[in-house]
């Protein structure tokens, strides 16, 4: 959290997010805080609508640690709701427009939210949602760029409310989001942080240069714990927030470079797509000064040429939205451990456990755990859950079970291994899929690999490989196959390869396995 030194003598003594806001309308009110498809946003006109936005909220009966809803796309209006219902001391419920209608209408009651707010995008969506949805009976549903009955105009209740400060005190212990996780069946689990821990969150970053004078595109949704770790410092330290509806490679790198960009965070996927456009070699991206990726692995070959070709240092961030620790990776700076996601940062610790909750060794692969002072309060209205990641040392001192499996080398670097649940048991031993997708990613014809278990009369489960192939690539599937298992072990060995056009990848880039696995697991039901 900010240290009394960093605070001007009329702060409070707990800087928050919002109070960041109004203090940078008062101390740079012509300075740019928001570009957003030709809008040139400054810092008081934010500051004002921000202050209009936690009126209307207040005006609609919202107290503090009350829950507002968004399911948007990025805007300059989603920028306005965001902080503002911080401001009005609620906490915010970013929605993902991944999931389907049921599960949508199951987190916002989950949730139990107030005010809904809702893009022109989302209205099939939002269609789904039954009548009795607490923000839709109590007339709390708000249109941000339509008109429709039911929905109330976000233009028209903005211009009626007041543009003053509503003197909420904002204290630590109050809820600032609530950021539910992706799930397979049902209503995924919500995260619940509170505001202590997004300001520490933000005030870690500020030795990044973050603060007046960056500019920071943010290229991914933001519903999303990614794009909100870089969005945090920027309008808290005071920087410029460039925002993209959608990302598309030409897009990104016109607004890199005509807005000379300083910081971005992405997933591989959009790196592995902007380094392959034939202009990238020809674009102006010398204003770079810090590129950060998190969310899905990112491939050490890939690694190497962002080094080699981007300008500005990469760091990998390795981390859960429910918090327990980070790892950083500078990769600019650690060109021999590409292979890892770095070492613990900010103060983190962190444990590898086996099956029955027992320290291992340095260099064995077991679950990662780990503690730091970015911690979630919990799972919302599912205690049980939060209790089945907690893990306690000898101590006391808890600590979150990650589900990633992995270990740290004799330089105190993290190698992952995978996920705990995406293990390959196969004949009495453990496979790790990510070794295997290592293998085939270094073949010159692959472009993409996914691997899965699925069930084998002989083995318990055995590897089944997904591929993508380079276009013009003749390699056939058996082929692939052979040439990959003579470089595994005889447990590790693939059973089959099958090709297809692109995998199967969430907005932040994760690939959904679950959707891969789908067909097996039905067949084998």
């Amino acid at each position: 959290m900010t240290s009394a030194a960093a605070v001007a003598p009329d702060e409070p003594v707990f800087f928050d997010l919002s109070s960041r806001v109004s203090a940078h309308a008062r101390q740079q009110p012509a300075g740019e805080a928001l570009v957003f498809e030709g809008q040139r946003v400054d810092w008081r006109t934010l500051n004002e609508r921000i202050n209009r936005l936690a009126n209307l909220l207040v005006g609609r009966g919202v107290r503090p640690n009350d829950k507002v809803a968004i399911l948007a796309s990025p805007s300059a209006e989603y920028v306005e709701i965001f902080v503002g219902t911080l401001r009005a001391g609620a906490c915010l419920v970013p929605l993902s427009p991944m999931a389907s209608s049921e599960q949508l209408a199951g987190m916002i009651a989950d949730s139990g939210a107030k005010v809904l707010f809702l893009s022109e995008g989302m209205r099939d969506l939002a269609a789904g949602f039954p009548a009795d949805l607490l923000p839709l009976a109590a007339a709390n549903a708000i249109g941000i760029d339509f008109a429709a009955d039911g929905w109330a105009s976000y233009k028209g209740l903005m211009e009626q409310a007041s543009a003053a400060d509503p003197g909420i005190a904002i204290t630590p212990e109050l809820d600032f989001n609530i950021i539910y996780s992706s799930g397979t069946t049902g209503v995924p689990k919500g995260i619940v942080h509170d505001h202590a821990t997004r300001t520490l969150t933000l005030d870690n970053l500020a030795a990044l240069g973050y603060g007046p004078g960056c500019r920071t595109l943010l290229a991914t949704p933001l519903y999303s714990n990614t794009t909100i770790a870089a969005f945090l410092p920027t309008i808290g330290l005071g920087g410029t927030s460039v925002v993209m509806r959608k990302f598309d490679v030409t897009g990104y790198l016109d607004l890199a470079e005509r807005e000379r960009i300083t910081h971005t965070m992405l997933v591989p996927v959009q790196y592995q797509r902007l380094l392959g456009d034939p202009s990238f070699a020809q674009r102006d991206l010398s204003a770079f000064q810090h590129k950060m990726c998190t969310s899905a692995p990112l491939r050490a070959a890939l690694k190497r040429e962002i080094v080699e070709r981007w300008p500005g240092q990469l760091l990998e961030i390795y981390g859960m939205t429910e918090g327990g620790g980070a790892c950083i990776l500078d990769a600019t700076a650690h060109p021999d451990k590409l292979d890892t996601v770095g070492q613990p940062a900010f103060g983190a610790e962190f444990k590898i456990l086996d099956d029955d909750g027992r320290e291992l060794p340095q260099g064995e692969i077991g679950e990662i755990a780990g503690r730091s002072g970015i911690m979630m309060k919990g799972y919302h209205n599912r205690p049980s859950a939060t209790d089945a990641m907690i893990w306690y040392d000898a101590a006391g001192n808890k600590f979150f079970k990650s589900g990633d499996m992995g270990y740290f080398d004799e330089d105190g670097f993290l190698h992952l291994s995978d996920r705990k649940k995406d293990m390959i048991i196969s004949g009495g031993f453990n496979v790790y899929a990510t070794d295997l997708e290592k293998v085939l990613l270094s073949h010159p014809d692959v472009t993409d690999a996914a691997v899965i278990a699925v069930p084998s009369e002989q083995w318990g489960e055995t590897p089944l490989a997904f591929v993508v192939l380079r276009d013009g690539a003749d390699e056939g599937a058996e082929e692939l196959r052979t040439w990959a298992n003579e470089r595994l072990g005889k447990p590790q060995r693939i059973s089959e390869v099958v090709f297809l056009e692109s995998l199967p990848r969430s907005p932040i880039g994760k690939v959904l396995k679950r959707e891969l696995r789908a067909p097996y697991v039905q067949a084998d039901a």
